[in-house]
């Protein structure tokens, strides 16, 4: 059984994730205590099963949001509630199983040993994931590289990730966005921003298909209609910050680009 930390948990966001969802949280459960999952809404019979889950075991604890609020919603609730219980750092994750659970202890071993940072999941994708999201992040990683003056995300999307929780939450309190998909590319922006250094790690994801049990919620449509209104808004953002970045970047070594 994996040790208890009052320090770091993982935090699972959860919207009608089908069954695979408790696979997701068992696996995590074998490598990390504790594991909070917040349930954003859901109306597939998954919070009563979640809810059987947390009975029979403490080191489970499952957040039920009336409403759905989006994927970033339902990690601020969560981040609001670990603040209020003395936690530091969340690791974020799926619950549909994409994520590898066996690096939770690596992932938080690295950000124990920088606590100040956050440990960015740097995907490895099988040969049959779509290559239509693959492809795709690439303009989304590119245009991050900007907006952050290359300051060495290597993937902007994967959100197999350990945040610190006080700057994360700063950020998204001070604005409206990065409640929904764009909360992910957003979060690693706005931290670079605000002095976050970034490690990245390795990590492989699993894409599932449907007869394997597999749910999706991306709508090809209307996700990057908001990603290239996140970009834009981004753009914007980083026009009258680019000076000071620059500055930083001359000023000291590049913190955000560390890779393994």
């Amino acid at each position: 059984m994996p040790q208890a930390s009052c320090s770091h948990l993982v935090l699972i966001p959860s919207y009608n994730p089908g069954a695979r969802v408790y696979d997701t949280v068992a696996a995590a459960l074998c490598y990390w205590n504790p594991v909070w999952v917040v349930v954003d809404g859901s109306n597939d019979g998954s919070v009563e099963g979640l809810q059987r889950m947390a009975r029979s075991d403490p080191r489970l604890r499952v957040l039920v949001l009336p409403h759905n609020r989006g994927k970033g919603g339902a990690v601020l609730a969560g981040l609001d509630q670990a603040a209020a219980l003395g936690f530091s750092h969340v690791l974020t994750m799926d619950s549909d199983g994409q994520h590898p659970v066996e690096l939770i202890p690596a992932f938080m071993q690295t950000s124990r040993q920088a606590p100040a940072a956050m440990v960015l999941g740097r995907p490895v994708f099988e040969a049959d994931a779509p290559r239509l999201r693959v492809n795709g992040r690439k303009v989304s990683n590119t245009i991050v590289a900007l907006e952050t003056l290359w300051a060495g995300v290597d993937d902007s999307l994967f959100g197999f990730r350990v945040y610190p929780i006080a700057p994360l939450r700063k950020v998204m309190h001070g604005q409206r966005w990065m409640r929904r998909f764009d909360f992910d590319p957003e979060a690693v922006v706005r931290l670079c921003w605000h002095g976050v250094p970034a490690i990245n790690l390795a990590a492989p994801v699993r894409y599932f298909r449907d007869e394997d049990g597999g749910v999706s919620h991306f709508n090809y449509l209307r996700d990057n209609t908001l990603l290239t209104w996140m970009h834009s808004r981004l753009l914007l953002g980083f026009a009258w910050r680019w000076p000071l970045l620059l500055w930083r970047r001359l000023r000291l070594p590049p913190r955000c680009a560390s890779r393994v």
